[in-house]
């Protein structure tokens, strides 16, 4: 045996060097078979993953006619690790058209990785993009001088008509917060921002492929790799049929240009929305392109509003046209019948005035024709007192949510949920706790809120809701939601009203009389049957506004419409012929009322409208 006090130590020295090999071989294994990044450093050194981006959707109106389509544009990406050190930045801002300073400001946002998480020298960022053929076409001349920078073909939204802006809506460049809830998204991408483009944006916008390239040590590309046979195609985007008549919106748009205000028509029996305009709108164009960013600023700060949907966000007392659906629900809770007689002093009456001399006592069709404010206060007053006041005005208060509970099955005070329209305002039929707050359980009574019997006071609604308020008198109790899918029937989502259609064919009959002898009938077509209610809401910051619902034919309806034209006056002046040449166009094919349509759309009522 050997006497060495050393001797032992070998085995602690071969222990030591086999755990250190094994540690090596771990990791080695970690490095090249677990862990991949290593392997795509190595891989982005000789490769390029080059995303492919499908083609959107296009979107149709209703009878086939192409709304939006794609036009080619550019997108500029660079290599940071390829670009090296002699790479000549003054000569490639030249081939842009652009100053030094902006291109240093848009290297900081890409290596900034607060803005850009997903950054690397060794992967493609985005550095300029939405560019036209003519943009790049110096660059693409001097492309051998820069290394590093690809050109990569893309698509950018085009439209055949300067109209539907705030239907169609725009697309723009994803934000982080895009980035961070859609991982189909990253840093470059643009997804729709606003309108249908933001609501169908998961069908139009299709899935992207990948194209793999090789290149050299000088990041020159040099071909497919491997033949093309791990690329992956892009799958274009699914197209979208809307339910809009183009030929139709843009009559309304002509009518509306120089005024404020809106105009909704509807298909009754469907809910589909045959037209949806707000004015001021733009030319869908100036929201894209590098001038997108630039443009939508001056939009955001035109101080009448563009961007601003007012048909489906802007709220106004209904006015007189609120007198159909007061007529219904005191019908249907037996306060009144079709030949309750109410007296009427003209102007000479109280609590409330009329605006005229009609005749008295008026029945409910007369009481519609003629838009008797007394009629309706009375009306009004009788449905709410029916089982009296009650102990601390229990009874009366029940009354009066029983009458609002009424109303609001027309679909106003709230928003049409289970649609495709985006921004609503839900407008506002108020409550009991409403009146309680101002005045106390027992300090209000009917004629405390008279104001409310013909569509005043705290009674708000959006146009989209009196377009709707139509269809369903039109539908004689039933709507479907207001919709712009053309392939969504929406036919299992019906809303059916608790009111007797019998009480539906007396105000049919007390609207057709409007067109026929009452405020409507200069606007009336001989051909046509034509139903409708003109109204005057006030406003408190300037002139009325003018309000009109209507529909036709009566006897088989097939457009309601509703229009409102801000600090206009009367009704019956400004949205009436508005919605009666709808109404024509719609129903006839073509407007023949020249000279009327060539005077509604060139009055201009508000100067401070801009043409975008």
């Amino acid at each position: 045996m050997i006497n060495d006090q050393y001797y032992k130590r070998r085995y602690i020295i071969s222990g030591i060097a086999i755990v250190v090999v094994l540690v090596y071989i771990i990791r080695l294994f970690y490095l090249q078979i677990i862990d991949q990044s290593t392997k795509d450093q190595a891989d982005n050194n000789a490769l390029v993953k080059q995303t492919v981006y499908p083609s959107r959707g296009l979107i149709y109106d209703r009878n086939g006619e192409l709304l939006v389509f794609n036009q080619p544009i550019y997108e500029i990406t660079m290599t940071m690790r390829l670009m090296g050190n002699d790479w000549d930045t003054t000569a490639f801002c030249n081939c842009l058209n652009i100053s030094r300073e902006e291109f240093d400001t848009r290297i900081k946002e890409i290596k900034d990785r607060k803005k850009n998480r997903g950054y690397s020298k060794d992967t493609p960022q985005g550095f300029m993009g939405q560019l036209k053929k003519e943009d790049i076409a110096t660059l693409q001349e001097s492309l051998v001088f820069f290394p590093g920078i690809q050109i990569q073909k893309r698509t950018l939204r085009d439209y055949t008509y300067n109209a539907a802006s705030h239907v169609l809506g725009s697309v723009g460049e994803v934000n982080q917060n895009d980035i961070d809830n859609d991982p189909y998204y990253a840093r470059g991408d643009y997804s729709g921002r606003d309108g249908l483009e933001r609501t169908y944006e998961k069908q139009l916008r299709g899935d992207k492929g990948v194209e793999i390239l090789m290149r050299d040590s000088r990041g020159r590309i040099q071909g497919s790799y491997q033949n093309g046979e791990m690329d992956r195609n892009a799958k274009a985007g699914t197209d979208l049929r809307t339910t809009l008549d183009i030929q139709l919106q843009l009559l309304a748009e002509e009518l509306l240009d120089g005024k404020i205000g809106s105009a909704v028509a509807i298909e009754p029996k469907t809910g589909e929305i045959l037209a949806l305009v707000s004015n001021p709108n733009w030319n869908p164009k100036v929201l894209v392109g590098k001038e997108r960013s630039v443009n939508y600023d001056l939009l955001l700060k035109d101080p009448t509003k563009p961007l601003y949907n007012r048909a489906t966000q802007a709220t106004y007392p209904p006015g007189s046209t609120f007198k159909t659906i007061q007529a219904l629900v005191c019908l249907e809770e037996g306060a009144i019948t079709p030949n309750t007689l109410y007296p009427c002093s003209g102007p000479g009456s109280t609590p409330i005035k009329c605006t005229h001399h009609h005749g008295s006592p008026v029945a409910l069709e007369k009481a519609i024709e003629q838009s008797c404010n007394p009629y309706f206060w009375a009306a009004f007053r009788d449905a709410l007192q029916k089982d009296g006041y009650g102990n601390e005005n229990e009874d009366f208060r029940k009354r009066y949510e029983l009458w609002r509970n009424d109303v609001m099955a027309f679909g106003l005070g709230q928003k049409f949920n289970d649609t495709d329209i985006g921004d609503q305002s839900s407008g506002s039929i108020p409550s009991t706790k409403y009146f309680d707050r101002y005045y106390g359980k027992t300090g209000w009574k009917a004629i405390t809120i008279r104001s409310l019997s013909i569509g005043q006071g705290e009674i708000l609604v959006t146009p989209l809701q009196l377009a709707n308020q139509a269809a369903i008198i039109a539908n004689g109790g039933f709507y479907i939601s207001p919709h712009l899918n053309k392939n969504d029937s929406m036919e299992s989502r019906i809303h059916r009203l608790n009111i007797e259609k019998k009480h539906f064919d007396v105000v049919k009959e007390g609207m057709h009389r409007v067109m026929v002898y009452g405020t409507g009938r200069h606007f009336a077509i001989d051909t046509l049957n034509m139903a409708g209610k003109t109204g005057t809401a006030q406003n408190s910051h300037g002139r009325d506004h003018a309000i009109f619902i209507g529909f036709a034919p009566i006897e088989d309806p097939q457009i309601a419409v509703a229009v409102v034209v801000e600090n206009a006056g009367f009704g019956a002046t400004w949205a009436c012929p508005i919605a009666s040449m709808m109404m024509e166009q719609y129903l006839t094919g073509q407007v023949k009322r020249k000279d009327l349509r060539k005077r509604i759309g060139e009055s201009v009522l508000n100067e401070s409208v801009k043409e975008w």
